[in-house]
């Protein structure tokens, strides 16, 4: 039978009730003959509550230290589920990640996986045992405990699918998959039955929440094919029709819609967005770099980036970033780079939201972008900045249309019906 990776997301394990759910569902994988290694996250808010405790304790946390604290969620975890699982008799073990062991680079608080030893499980799954591997850590060189970032258990789960060549990883969520917009803004959205990895890292990248943009790439990269489940249903649901529902996120395109690939898969809405503008800058090479350099050399993402037509050899420049990494990126501009660059003005807002459309079919059908303007002209919605890649297109919009956007682009590109 085939040996998957099930990764469980902090709401699934959210409580002991959960974690019981979690354990028989594992259970019946395990009964039907399938070889399993289990990812979960920490129980719903227990990572804000470390990181919390750390910075009442320091307002500035160490970044090893809080590692070491941030990490104990998910070994709580494990510890539990193992528990669990032999409770119901099914012969399972606990690892941390450091005892897999999951390599990473020292980067504290944002480490990323350069390697990962899997013999020591591999035994574990020839003993016909559930291997419960802790998400979002690892272990430097040095031996200090590293952790991924925010939403690193997906990573987590991804790499060990690689590691372990496993038939696919399993992410089990809140959500039985991944719709062409969120539910929540768009009643009438539609569940995915597949979409390419292309397709969910655009998607992840425009602000869908589904899956943590760092284990797509992974995914990608590595041509493990993910698929989208809910663990809210029914734990005993057949294995069967479980392993065909949800929506599978596979390298290569369905065949079944590959003839007719739909022009747009999804809508995304991105709203902790900020919009940085620096006025009147010299029109010359080089001015690009000088501005966003600086912004780079401190850690900060720049999304979308817009330079006017320049006037009388001057211009003007604006890109969007994180809506955290607004005030000290006016910070820097303002002390670092306005004074080497005599710039007129370096001003942000806080109030925009970005809204992309996302599909395969972008790449050989015209008229998108057009069709595109026009439903938000209808509505009277301003577009502030473009940005295009071969199967995205991104407005930058007041963030007060961010859902009437969504809605009249999901409605304008037929995406309720199959």
């Amino acid at each position: 039978m085939a040996l998957n990776v099930q990764k469980y997301g902090g709401t699934s394990v959210g409580s002991v009730a959960r974690i019981r759910n979690v354990a028989k569902r594992i259970a019946k994988w395990k009964a039907a003959g399938h070889d399993l290694v289990v990812v979960p996250s920490a129980m719903a808010g227990e990572t804000n509550r470390l990181l919390a405790l750390a910075k009442e304790i320091q307002p500035h946390p160490d970044p090893r230290e809080l590692d070491v604290v941030a990490s104990t969620g998910e070994q709580v975890t494990i510890g539990l589920l193992a528990m669990a699982l032999l409770e119901l008799g099914v012969p399972s073990r606990s690892y941390a990640g450091w005892q897999v062991k999951v390599l990473t680079d020292a980067a504290f608080t944002q480490a990323r996986i350069v390697s990962i030893d899997a013999e020591r499980v591999r035994e574990d799954l020839k003993q016909g045992r559930v291997a419960v591997i802790a998400g979002f850590q690892g272990v430097d060189r040095a031996g200090n405990v590293t952790t991924l970032g925010r939403g690193g258990s997906d990573t987590s789960a991804v790499a060990l699918a690689a590691a372990f060549k496993a038939d696919e990883c399993q992410i089990f969520t809140d959500v039985d998959g991944v719709y062409t917009a969120d539910p929540r803004i768009v009643p009438e959205a539609r569940r995915l039955r597949t979409i390419t990895f292309e397709e969910m890292l655009e998607m992840a990248g425009a602000g869908s929440k589904i899956l943590q943009i760092r284990s797509v790439e992974f995914a990608g990269k590595y041509k493990v094919p993910t698929r989208v489940l809910s663990s809210l249903t029914d734990p005993m649901i057949a294995v069967g029709q479980e392993g065909q529902s949800g929506t599978l996120v596979t390298f290569e395109e369905d065949p079944h819609m590959a003839m007719e690939k739909a022009l747009v898969s999804g809508v995304a809405a991105q709203r902790d967005e900020a919009k940085v503008t620096v006025r009147s800058v010299p029109d010359r090479p080089g001015i690009a770099y000088a501005i966003l350099g600086p912004i780079a050399d401190a850690g900060i993402n720049v999304d979308v980036i817009v330079q006017n037509v320049g006037q009388d050899g001057m211009t003007d420049l604006s890109f969007t970033v994180a809506r955290s990494d607004l005030h000290r990126t006016l910070k820097l501009l303002k002390d670092q780079v306005q004074p080497h660059i005599h710039c007129r003005e370096v001003s942000g807002e806080d109030r925009i939201a970005k809204v992309s459309i996302v599909g395969m079919g972008m790449r050989s059908h015209a008229g998108i972008a057009a069709r595109m303007f026009r439903t938000l002209a209808e509505e009277g919605i301003n577009i502030q900045m473009i940005s295009t890649s071969e199967i995205k297109l991104t407005v930058v919009i007041d963030e007060k249309y961010t859902e009437l956007a969504v809605r009249v682009l999901h409605r304008a590109f037929e995406l309720d019906q199959e």
